[in-house]
């Protein structure tokens, strides 16, 4: 079942592993196919030089498993909460990365301060609030699900692929696995650098409308021109 699925995102997990975004079990990656409704994810503790396709875990939207020997990821609902609000998103990243997690940790969106995040992220990276206590209580994983399709009211998952979890850690998605560790790569990348810069110069401020917009649509959307003629990687349109 979904076997073109479980190598791509067993590959995903790995990736994390290679881009030095996860130590130990923390993390994990899954994708989604959407003629199915069925998610692949990563099995819950089991430490990535033993994956494998087979270990990957079939799950329904409702958190059964329907194939595998393993249990899925505890954030499995938060993943499920996602694919159901987010149509256009096929893969889906939860990290620990360092700098992305120092954010979330500080409660502190991280806001466009140089064109490499303009590149990638369009505007600032919103943070999702705490759980409270009885969210705590209730179904924990479902409720940071929740509460990161609550902070996107108003947003574009598509052109802001990520968020910050307060006091928890980066999710981040795309179009597949592949696509939503890209995401997750960017995403500690431009976090650290904005903890750096704010070390240089305190006072640094977002880059205006003017100029994040003109680097974003280089690379994204209709107007496109970046890279080769024919190459639409840079033209995130989520259609899954």
């Amino acid at each position: 079942m979904l076997d073109t699925l479980k190598a791509l995102v067993c590959t995903a997990n790995l990736e994390l592993v290679r881009q030095g975004l996860v130590s130990l079990t923390w993390g994990n990656a899954s994708g989604f196919d959407r003629e199915s409704r069925l998610l692949v994810i990563k099995p819950s503790g089991v430490p990535y030089n033993r994956l494998t396709p087979e270990a990957m875990v079939v799950v329904d939207l409702d958190g059964q498993v329907r194939e595998g020997r393993h249990a899925p990821s505890s954030d499995t609902p938060t993943h499920a909460a996602l694919y159901r609000a987010f149509p256009g998103i096929g893969g889906i990243v939860h990290t620990h990365s360092t700098h992305a997690t120092a954010f979330a940790q500080a409660g502190r969106e991280l806001p466009c301060l140089g064109t490499t995040h303009a590149d990638h992220f369009r505007g600032t990276v919103p943070v999702a609030r705490l759980p409270s206590r009885e969210e705590v209580q209730g179904h924990y994983e479902a409720a940071i699900g929740a509460l990161i399709v609550a902070r996107f009211r108003g947003l574009d998952p598509v052109a802001m692929p990520a968020v910050l979890a307060a006091g928890h850690g980066p999710f981040a998605w795309g179009a597949d696995p592949g696509q939503a560790v890209a995401n997750a790569v960017a995403l500690e990348a431009v976090a650290r650098m904005a903890a750096l810069t704010w070390m240089l110069n305190p006072a640094a401020a977002p880059l205006p409308d003017y100029l994040t917009d003109k680097h974003y649509s280089r690379k994204h959307g209709p107007g496109a021109y970046y890279g080769q003629p024919g190459d639409h990687r840079g033209d995130r349109t989520c259609n899954s």
